[in-house]
Formats: C-alpha cells, structure tokens, sequence
C-alpha cells in the first residue's frame, strides 16, 4: 500500500467553506465510485482554516494518470468537479486548472 498526501486552498469565507463541507458530508454515489474504482482503498480530507490536506491510501493498481484519464471521461466527475471549483482557488505555483497539489514526505518515524 501507498501513501500520498496533497494539498489544496478554498476560497477563504465562510459561508463557501461550509458549504463545501456540507458537500463533503454527502458526497454523491458516482463520485465514490471512481475513487474507489481507480485503486484508491482509503481517503481522508482534513481542513484547517481554509487549508486542505488529503492522504490518500492506494494499492498498485492506482496511476495519477489513469485516474485522470477516467475523471475526464466521467461526466458526473465532471459536474462534481465543476462544482468543486466553485469553492477551490488554486495554490501559488500551481499550474493553470491545477487542483490539489502532491506534497513531498520529508520526513517518517
């Protein structure tokens, strides 16, 4: 198993950060399904002000760019990415339409 853990800002105002953690309280069929279908077993999203922090846990069938190509080809992924935006704002050096961002493990115990 995989760890991989990325990083990602909301808008910073409040009404949108609940609202964008109201969603997450009922995250819609299809959109578990291609998490789970793409070789992801296990995923958490904490908050911190309007800092996300995601960890990721995969098995070897999981590819970033497999999963990419499936998202793209998912309509419902789509709408819920879309909607998603709605909330997020890119981090500073990410590039265009770049969302979440992988962080790099500095350190382990």
């Amino acid at each position: 198993m995989k760890r991989y853990c990325l990083t990602l800002d909301l808008v910073n105002d409040e009404k949108l950060i609940e609202a964008y953690k109201q969603y997450h309280q009922s995250v819609w069929p299809e959109i578990k399904e291609s998490i789970t279908s793409s070789g992801i077993d296990d995923l958490e999203i904490y908050l911190l002000g309007n800092r996300l922090f995601m960890i990721m846990e995969v098995n070897e069938s999981f590819s970033f760019e497999e999963k990419s190509k499936a998202d793209l080809a998912n309509p419902k992924v789509q709408e819920w990415e879309n909607l998603m935006w709605k909330f997020q704002q890119a981090l500073p050096g990410s590039k265009p339409g770049e969302k979440w961002m992988l962080m790099d493990q500095i350190f382990k115990l």
